[in-house]
Protein backbone atom coordinates (compact mmCIF):
# COMPACT_ATOMS: atom_id res chain seq x y z
CA UNK A 1 0.00 0.00 0.00
CA UNK A 2 2.83 2.37 0.85
CA UNK A 3 4.46 1.69 -2.54
CA UNK A 4 1.11 2.34 -4.25
CA UNK A 5 0.73 5.71 -2.52
CA UNK A 6 4.30 6.66 -3.39
CA UNK A 7 3.65 5.77 -7.03
CA UNK A 8 0.49 7.92 -7.00
CA UNK A 9 2.42 10.82 -5.44
CA UNK A 10 5.17 10.48 -8.06
CA UNK A 11 2.59 10.43 -10.87
CA UNK A 12 1.09 13.69 -9.68
CA UNK A 13 4.37 15.47 -8.93
CA UNK A 14 6.47 14.22 -11.85
CA UNK A 15 3.93 13.82 -14.66
CA UNK A 16 0.89 15.99 -13.94
CA UNK A 17 2.21 19.16 -12.30
CA UNK A 18 4.85 19.62 -15.04
CA UNK A 19 1.95 19.68 -17.54
CA UNK A 20 0.71 22.84 -15.83
CA UNK A 21 -2.08 21.08 -13.96
CA UNK A 22 -2.07 23.15 -10.77
CA UNK A 23 -5.79 23.28 -9.87
CA UNK A 24 -5.93 21.97 -6.30
CA UNK A 25 -9.39 20.46 -6.93
CA UNK A 26 -7.93 18.27 -9.67
CA UNK A 27 -4.83 17.28 -7.74
CA UNK A 28 -6.89 16.32 -4.68
CA UNK A 29 -9.23 14.30 -6.88
CA UNK A 30 -6.32 12.30 -8.32
CA UNK A 31 -5.37 11.31 -4.78
CA UNK A 32 -8.94 10.39 -3.87
CA UNK A 33 -10.17 8.44 -6.92
CA UNK A 34 -8.04 5.33 -7.17
CA UNK A 35 -6.71 4.95 -10.70
CA UNK A 36 -5.52 1.41 -9.97
CA UNK A 37 -9.16 0.29 -9.49
CA UNK A 38 -9.88 1.09 -13.16
CA UNK A 39 -6.85 -0.62 -14.71
CA UNK A 40 -7.13 -4.23 -16.02
CA UNK A 41 -5.94 -6.58 -13.30
CA UNK A 42 -3.05 -7.93 -15.38
CA UNK A 43 -1.79 -4.37 -15.99
CA UNK A 44 -1.92 -3.10 -12.41
CA UNK A 45 1.82 -2.39 -12.43
CA UNK A 46 1.22 0.20 -15.18
CA UNK A 47 -1.46 2.13 -13.27
CA UNK A 48 0.67 5.22 -12.57
CA UNK A 49 3.05 5.09 -15.53
CA UNK A 50 3.29 7.87 -18.12
CA UNK A 51 1.78 5.73 -20.86
CA UNK A 52 -1.48 4.59 -22.41
CA UNK A 53 -2.79 1.31 -20.98
CA UNK A 54 -4.46 -1.10 -23.46
CA UNK A 55 -8.00 -2.12 -22.49
CA UNK A 56 -8.74 -4.36 -25.48
CA UNK A 57 -11.03 -3.65 -28.45
CA UNK A 58 -8.41 -1.23 -29.80
CA UNK A 59 -8.99 1.13 -26.85
CA UNK A 60 -6.50 2.46 -24.31
CA UNK A 61 -6.65 4.50 -21.12
CA UNK A 62 -5.17 7.95 -21.64
CA UNK A 63 -1.91 8.96 -20.05
CA UNK A 64 -2.58 10.32 -16.55
CA UNK A 65 -1.35 13.80 -17.49
CA UNK A 66 -3.83 14.04 -20.38
CA UNK A 67 -6.74 13.04 -18.13
CA UNK A 68 -5.75 15.68 -15.59
CA UNK A 69 -5.15 18.40 -18.18
CA UNK A 70 -8.57 17.84 -19.78
CA UNK A 71 -10.30 18.09 -16.40
CA UNK A 72 -8.55 21.38 -15.73
CA UNK A 73 -9.37 22.81 -19.19
CA UNK A 74 -13.10 22.04 -18.84
CA UNK A 75 -13.56 24.07 -15.61
CA UNK A 76 -16.45 21.83 -14.52
CA UNK A 77 -19.10 23.03 -12.06
CA UNK A 78 -21.61 21.13 -9.94
CA UNK A 79 -24.43 22.32 -12.21
CA UNK A 80 -22.82 20.95 -15.39
CA UNK A 81 -24.26 18.18 -17.54
CA UNK A 82 -21.43 16.31 -19.26
CA UNK A 83 -21.29 14.00 -22.29
CA UNK A 84 -18.34 11.61 -22.53
CA UNK A 85 -17.89 9.84 -25.87
CA UNK A 86 -16.02 6.60 -25.16
CA UNK A 87 -16.37 5.27 -21.60
CA UNK A 88 -13.34 2.99 -21.78
CA UNK A 89 -12.22 1.95 -18.30
CA UNK A 90 -14.60 4.37 -16.57
CA UNK A 91 -11.79 6.23 -14.78
CA UNK A 92 -12.23 9.53 -16.60
CA UNK A 93 -15.99 9.07 -16.14
CA UNK A 94 -15.49 8.87 -12.38
CA UNK A 95 -13.30 11.99 -12.38
CA UNK A 96 -15.85 13.93 -14.42
CA UNK A 97 -18.68 12.77 -12.14
CA UNK A 98 -16.82 13.97 -9.05
CA UNK A 99 -16.79 17.52 -10.42
CA UNK A 100 -20.01 17.80 -12.45
CA UNK A 101 -23.73 17.42 -11.80
CA UNK A 102 -24.36 14.53 -14.18
CA UNK A 103 -22.32 12.53 -16.72
CA UNK A 104 -23.75 10.62 -19.67
CA UNK A 105 -21.04 8.32 -20.99
CA UNK A 106 -21.50 6.45 -24.27
CA UNK A 107 -19.44 3.38 -25.22
CA UNK A 108 -19.68 1.51 -28.51
CA UNK A 109 -18.22 -1.76 -27.09
CA UNK A 110 -20.72 -3.47 -24.75
CA UNK A 111 -17.95 -5.42 -22.98
CA UNK A 112 -16.11 -2.23 -22.03
CA UNK A 113 -19.34 -0.59 -20.87
CA UNK A 114 -20.09 -3.60 -18.67
CA UNK A 115 -16.63 -3.48 -17.07
CA UNK A 116 -16.94 0.25 -16.47
CA UNK A 117 -20.40 -0.24 -14.98
CA UNK A 118 -18.99 -2.64 -12.39
CA UNK A 119 -16.42 -0.03 -11.34
CA UNK A 120 -18.84 2.92 -11.34
CA UNK A 121 -21.65 1.40 -9.28
CA UNK A 122 -21.01 3.97 -6.52
CA UNK A 123 -21.44 6.95 -8.88
CA UNK A 124 -25.11 7.91 -8.66
CA UNK A 125 -24.78 10.80 -11.13
CA UNK A 126 -23.52 8.69 -14.06
CA UNK A 127 -25.64 7.22 -16.86
CA UNK A 128 -23.87 4.68 -19.06
CA UNK A 129 -25.19 4.18 -22.58
CA UNK A 130 -24.17 1.73 -25.30
CA UNK A 131 -24.08 3.08 -28.85
CA UNK A 132 -22.13 4.88 -31.54
CA UNK A 133 -21.70 8.51 -30.51
CA UNK A 134 -18.85 9.24 -32.93
CA UNK A 135 -21.04 11.69 -34.89
CA UNK A 136 -22.95 13.11 -31.92
CA UNK A 137 -25.47 12.10 -29.24
CA UNK A 138 -28.85 13.51 -28.36
CA UNK A 139 -29.32 16.15 -25.70
CA UNK A 140 -27.79 19.42 -24.56
CA UNK A 141 -24.64 19.56 -22.47
CA UNK A 142 -22.40 22.00 -20.62
CA UNK A 143 -19.28 19.97 -21.39
CA UNK A 144 -18.44 17.28 -23.95
CA UNK A 145 -15.29 15.12 -24.04
CA UNK A 146 -14.27 12.88 -26.94
CA UNK A 147 -11.88 10.21 -25.63
CA UNK A 148 -10.88 9.16 -29.14
CA UNK A 149 -9.60 11.39 -31.92
CA UNK A 150 -11.63 12.36 -34.96
CA UNK A 151 -10.18 13.40 -38.35
CA UNK A 152 -13.14 15.75 -38.81
CA UNK A 153 -15.11 17.20 -35.90
CA UNK A 154 -18.83 16.70 -36.55
CA UNK A 155 -20.89 19.88 -36.20
CA UNK A 156 -23.39 17.92 -34.07
CA UNK A 157 -21.11 18.16 -31.04
CA UNK A 158 -20.96 21.95 -31.16
CA UNK A 159 -24.71 22.08 -31.71
CA UNK A 160 -25.18 20.00 -28.54
CA UNK A 161 -23.45 22.58 -26.34
CA UNK A 162 -25.44 24.93 -24.18
CA UNK A 163 -24.30 28.56 -24.33
CA UNK A 164 -21.19 28.64 -22.17
CA UNK A 165 -20.59 24.95 -22.86
CA UNK A 166 -17.12 23.54 -23.58
CA UNK A 167 -16.10 20.77 -25.97
CA UNK A 168 -12.75 18.97 -25.75
CA UNK A 169 -11.71 17.05 -28.87
CA UNK A 170 -8.49 15.85 -30.44
CA UNK A 171 -8.86 16.54 -34.14
CA UNK A 172 -6.75 15.36 -37.07
CA UNK A 173 -5.03 12.28 -38.40
CA UNK A 174 -1.76 10.72 -37.18
CA UNK A 175 0.84 12.00 -36.87
CA UNK A 176 -0.69 15.52 -36.85
CA UNK A 177 -3.49 16.03 -34.32
CA UNK A 178 -4.48 19.03 -32.22
CA UNK A 179 -6.29 19.06 -28.88
CA UNK A 180 -8.95 21.76 -29.08
CA UNK A 181 -11.26 23.41 -26.57
CA UNK A 182 -14.33 24.88 -28.23
CA UNK A 183 -16.63 27.14 -26.20
CA UNK A 184 -20.12 28.21 -27.27
CA UNK A 185 -20.00 31.84 -26.21
CA UNK A 186 -23.35 32.75 -27.86
CA UNK A 187 -26.03 30.81 -29.77
CA UNK A 188 -24.18 31.26 -33.08
CA UNK A 189 -20.67 32.05 -31.85
CA UNK A 190 -17.97 29.49 -31.04
CA UNK A 191 -14.49 30.22 -29.74
CA UNK A 192 -11.74 27.66 -30.45
CA UNK A 193 -8.47 27.41 -28.54
CA UNK A 194 -5.74 25.02 -29.70
CA UNK A 195 -4.36 23.64 -26.46
CA UNK A 196 -1.54 21.33 -27.56
CA UNK A 197 -0.50 18.66 -30.00
CA UNK A 198 -1.72 15.21 -28.99
CA UNK A 199 -1.99 11.88 -30.78
CA UNK A 200 -4.47 9.21 -29.67
CA UNK A 201 -6.38 6.39 -31.37
CA UNK A 202 -9.48 7.45 -33.34
CA UNK A 203 -13.06 6.83 -32.31
CA UNK A 204 -14.65 3.87 -34.03
CA UNK A 205 -16.59 5.14 -37.07
CA UNK A 206 -15.12 8.63 -36.68
CA UNK A 207 -16.12 11.04 -39.44
CA UNK A 208 -13.59 11.09 -42.27
CA UNK A 209 -12.63 13.99 -44.52
CA UNK A 210 -13.89 13.96 -48.06
CA UNK A 211 -11.26 12.45 -50.34
CA UNK A 212 -10.60 13.61 -53.86
CA UNK A 213 -10.86 10.83 -56.38
CA UNK A 214 -8.83 11.29 -59.57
Amino acid sequence: MQNMEQARFNMIEQQIRPWDVLDTRILELLHRIRREHYVPENKMAMAFMDMEIPLGHGVSMWQPKLEARVLQELHLKRSDRVLEVGTGSGYLTALLAALAGHVTSVEIEPALSAMANARLHHCENVTLEIGDASRGWGGKYDAIVLTGSTPVLPQAFQDSLNVGGRLFAIVGEAPVMEAKLITRVAPDVFETVNIMEACIAPLQNAQQPERFVF
